[in-house]
């Protein structure tokens, strides 16, 4: 039987700043591959700045008439892009944020967001058929925001979000109450303590663990053997905290299955084809290892 895919060509990038040594684009188009197209994935600058929607606005028009198929979007421009866009599907207007645009037959530049719904995949491969039960969200920034709609999707029973900055916890809170009436609570660092008592999992989404930032989110011997610990950062797949949380004997997951969930689901998007995850699971961690085995290797994403 005859490969569809054969000869046609898929051409996506990715918009951010410091998006030189992303896995992204080997991700795309070792999978692009795989299904027997040619499959072309390119990293765009973009710093950003007080005057840089025009320059954003010229860049998605750019890729339009250039034939772009897609565009991820990163830090800076996931917020910033969504009234450049056409029109936006209900991932992106849930969340306020778009990370994937589909430019459609008709030219049309559709926002989505693969965040979420990469999120919630890892945690349901992680947990299987076990409830989320109750959880500590720490970050309510723009991965916050992700996570925070993920885990109500799957069925938390009762999710506080902590941060230092009251106005967005408030802001997460009035976004997961109108998107599915739901109310969260709003906690400071300084509540974590009492807070993990009660919580069943904690979920790490601030940059903490990151190879320019090291270091924890809070103090990991506030976990216990019964809490289940998840982070979004995936290089190191092997974060300080997820390090500690296995010693104290917690189930923890790795901020991988995200990654690879969120590319699977763009990769979707912009072909139409559904994406061999683990294929594309196998990949991430090859291109992590040869990563860390060749630092400063030209591997970028």
């Amino acid at each position: 039987m005859s490969n569809p895919n054969i000869g046609r060509s898929i051409l996506a990038g990715l918009i951010g700043h410091g998006v030189g040594p992303s896995l992204t684009p080997p991700m795309h188009e070792l999978e692009g591959s795989r299904h027997g197209m040619r499959y072309i994935y390119r990293s765009i600058e973009f710093a950003g700045g007080a005057d840089s929607l025009p320059d954003l606005e010229r860049l998605l028009e750019m890729a339009r008439r250039l034939g772009f198929n897609g565009l991820n979007i990163t830090f800076p421009a996931k917020q910033n892009i969504m009234p450049l866009l056409d029109r936006l599907g209900p991932s992106a207007a849930m969340i306020g944020a778009v990370n994937t645009v589909l430019f459609d037959e008709d030219g049309a530049a559709v926002g989505h967001n693969t965040d979420v719904t990469g999120f919630k995949a890892s945690i349901d491969d992680a947990l299987a058929q076990n409830r989320c039960g109750h959880v500590v969200l720490v970050g309510a920034g723009g991965a916050g925001s992700a996570v925070a709609h993920a885990l109500v999707m799957r069925g938390v029973e009762s999710l506080q979000v902590v941060d230092v900055d009251a106005q967005k916890c408030a802001a997460l809170a009035a976004s997961v109450h109108a998107a599915h009436g739901f109310s969260i609570g709003q906690a400071t660092p300084d509540q974590l303590p009492q807070l993990l008592t009660r919580a069943d999992g904690v979920v790490n989404a601030t940059p903490f663990g990151m190879a320019h930032h090291p270091g924890t989110p809070f103090d990991p011997e506030l976990l216990q053997p019964r809490h289940w610990v998840a982070d979004v950062v995936y290089r190191p797949v092997d974060t300080a905290l997820l390090l500690a949380a296995q010693k104290r004997g917690c189930l923890t997951i790795s901020g991988l299955g995200m990654a690879m969930h969120q590319a699977a689901d763009a990769f979707e998007i912009f072909t139409g084809n559904t994406a061999d995850r683990s294929a594309m699971l196998h990949d991430l961690n090859a291109l992590i290892e040869a990563e860390s085995l060749h630092p400063g290797a030209a591997l970028h994403r």
